[in-house]
């Protein structure tokens, strides 16, 4: 997720230094006027994209690139655009607060965590965190936490759900969910909670078990904790990202961050799975090997440094602070730890400079969606520190045996309108029960559904399918 509270680091008490007679708002002011002066970039996005991502020189100014898509959401009976021939899509669900990941039950009751940053107990004090706000609502996202679960039933296998209930409310900014046996684990910002299930059911009552507290607090820069479990159903993966953009806020806040845990679901016991991931978010697993999407660092230019998807290896390092792709120094950063850039790992597979990939999904073919076999469907939420902008849109990346192999496809554009503003931003992506692919739309607050073109879906479409 984009770090707008943060997007300062550590030059703004530079740009400080120099404009001592400014105040405050006029500061704001000429800060977001001059982002609109900024350079484009001069390369084609495609090549921060693949196995071999081109790395360009770093271009780190004194005033950051902010461009972010204004929200408006979607104009009535419009919707993305599907360029493939084979899929279409409709609204699956309307009306939400926010939506931002989903959780299909077995029973195919749809989970949808509608949340935002957390409210209460956050530094919001300063002058970064006053734009940081300013800028989010401008994008969407400035919106108290509705803090809650709301259940989707499409009890009718028409393609739209019909039935929408709170289904858990009175959380803490929640997002990852996953059912284990008769228990639903969800990860608030602040701990992962569970709650006693049975399948059928559109409300739960019970009063929470805490399994095990989470990074939070006062300082949550990168507030959304993601969950999933192992094959066997003992241990649970919470992905959490890193207090700032590159520990300009001390290393001391980023303690227990930017790393996915491996916790253990009889104790609560937990570690460090793997390390140095800036914001993983997104989880899945490609047969037994845990997958995750991560959000890299801003203001190295337009083009760098380029979001990615990875393997997760056991004791792993990923870069973060330090090196980025590898062992490529970031200079901003005191070199601590050089021992660790020595084994710093490459990603993957990059997913474009800025692009906010969130959402991930593995799939071996076996869904709906016939024409698209093996691979990663990704939800890329959109840039904030780009020119032009970049992501806003679900991309389909193409696998063979269980690896990356190809070139990137779209699967859901048009979320940015003519004239350049966000009528949605995509972030979690899930299949239904029948295979269908499911894409939260956390500023349209709607829950997109893609299926094949030939399926019954005869309704809430519109007329340029």
């Amino acid at each position: 997720m984009f770090p707008l509270r943060t997007f300062f680091g550590p030059s703004l008490s530079n740009f400080k230094r120099f404009t001592p007679a400014i105040g405050s708002t006029a500061l704001i002011v000429s800060l977001i006027g001059l982002s609109g002066c900024s350079e484009s970039s001069k390369i084609d996005p495609a090549v921060t994209f693949g196995e071999e991502p081109t790395l360009v020189e770093p271009d780190s100014s004194l005033i950051p690139n902010v461009n972010i898509a204004s929200a408006v959401g979607w104009p009535e009976g419009e919707k993305p655009t599907t360029p493939l021939d084979s899929i279409q899509v409709n609204r699956f669900a309307t009306d939400l607060n926010h939506p931002r990941w989903l959780y299909t039950l077995p029973n195919g009751d749809v989970l949808v965590a509608e949340s935002n940053k957390p409210q209460k107990g956050q530094d919001d004090s300063g002058i970064k965190d006053w734009i940081a706000g300013k800028i989010m609502a401008k994008a969407g996202a400035g919106t108290p936490s509705a803090d809650r679960i709301t259940l989707l039933r499409d009890a009718d296998k028409d393609g739209v759900a019909e039935t929408k209930t709170i289904f858990l409310q009175n959380l803490h900014s929640p997002f990852g969910m996953t059912l284990i046996g008769n228990t639903l684990y969800i990860a608030n910002t602040d701990a992962v909670v569970s709650f006693p299930y049975q399948q059928g059911q559109t409300e739960i009552t019970a009063t929470a078990t805490e399994l095990v507290k989470l990074p939070g607090g006062k300082l949550n820069h990168h507030w959304t904790k993601n969950l999933i479990a192992n094959k066997e159903g003992t241990k649970l993966y919470a992905s959490i990202g890193s207090n700032s953009n590159i520990a300009e806020n001390g290393f001391e806040a980023e303690i227990g961050r930017a790393a996915i845990w491996e916790i253990d679901i009889a104790t609560g016991e937990h570690r460090v799975f793997a390390s140095g991931l800036r914001n993983p978010v997104g989880m899945t697993w490609v047969n037994d090997t845990l997958w995750t999407a991560v959000n890299e660092r801003d203001e190295l230019g337009n083009d760098l440094v380029p979001d990615y998807m990875t393997s997760v290896q056991e004791n792993g390092f990923y870069g973060w602070p330090y090196s980025y792709y590898g062992q490529n120094i970031d200079t901003r950063v005191e070199q601590r730890e050089p021992e660790l850039v020595e084994r710093a790992i490459k990603p993957d597979y990059a997913l474009g400079a800025h692009t906010a990939s969130l959402g991930l999904m593995y799939t071996r073919g076996g869904h709906a969606l016939n024409d698209i076999s093996e691979g990663m469907f990704i939800g890329q939420h959109g840039s904030w520190n780009r020119e032009p902008k970049a992501g806003y849109k679900v991309i389909f990346v193409p696998f063979k045996d269980q690896q990356p192999a190809g070139k990137p496809i779209d699967i859901l554009t048009g979320f940015l309108n003519q004239e350049d503003e966000a009528q949605g931003r995509p972030v979690g992506v899930e299949f239904d029960k029948s295979g269908n692919l499911l894409v939260a739309d956390d500023v349209g607050n709607i829950i997109w559904r893609v299926s094949p073109s030939d399926s019954n879906v005869t309704h809430n479409l519109s007329s340029n399918e």
